[in-house]
């Protein structure tokens, strides 16, 4: 009872991950920080709701009313769609779509009938031919400290924030913080999480932690019931 949450099996083009989610009784539970931006589809009945989101900077108590559905599509990094930046969408600011009947969302002035597990591919690529979906092919180098050489360091800055919607600094702690919950949810001890993840020492970690999942690394080692990566 409560919420279950699957990753979908399957590659897609431009997509990191597609979920899905179910409330059998109403659950409180915490989103982890990610630098992410995502398509999240609800539903309850004959009731629907379209999200489009940006990342998330920290840890966000969150509740999962009963009988609700949840769809997500998380996009790879470097993938967004211009017309909502993602930083305009970062920390749950969503952007929220008009719906129609029949599961049918309204975008960019069209009808669109609303993606499922099976078809996610299709709706990804109608977006990017529709010229609604971008992908910017720099951000990963530019993540990595690469640029081309003859882009200045202040334009890498602009255009990757841009497509992520967060700095490359804030990005890199993201993804360290959640390197290391994601250790020490499996059972990694806590020393190891400071070496693996690359922090200073145990406090400079539980700091990450807490700003990150919302719980101490000890709690995340005990097993945390309902923590969203």
């Amino acid at each position: 009872m409560g919420l279950s949450l699957d990753t979908v099996a399957g590659e897609f083009p431009l997509v990191q991950r597609v979920w899905s989610a179910r409330c059998d009784a109403t659950t409180s539970f915490i989103s982890a920080a990610k630098g992410a931006s995502m398509m999240v589809f609800a539903q309850q009945g004959d009731r629907m709701t379209a999200h489009l989101r940006g990342p998330e900077t920290a840890a966000t108590p969150l509740t999962c009313p009963e009988g609700w559905e949840f769809f997500g599509v998380e996009l790879q990094l470097g993938a967004y769609l211009p017309l909502f930046p993602p930083a305009g969408l970062a920390d749950l600011n969503d952007a929220l779509l008009p719906t129609l009947p029949g599961h049918r969302i309204v975008l960019a002035g069209r009808d669109w009938e609303r993606p499922t597990e099976q078809n996610v591919d299709v709706f990804v690529d109608r977006l990017v031919r529709e010229g609604l979906l971008f992908f910017d092919p720099v951000v990963d180098g530019i993540r990595h400290g690469e640029r081309p050489r003859a882009m200045s360091e202040r334009t890498a800055q602009l255009r990757f924030r841009r497509a992520v919607g967060i700095s490359r600094r804030k990005l890199a702690s993201i993804e360290q913080a959640r390197h290391a919950a994601q250790f020490l949810a499996a059972g990694g001890s806590i020393a190891d999480a400071v070496t693996t993840g690359g922090y200073y020492d145990q406090p400079q970690l539980a700091r990450a932690m807490r700003w990150a999942t919302g719980h101490t690394p000890g709690e995340l080692r005990s097993g945390v019931p309902f923590l969203a990566f």
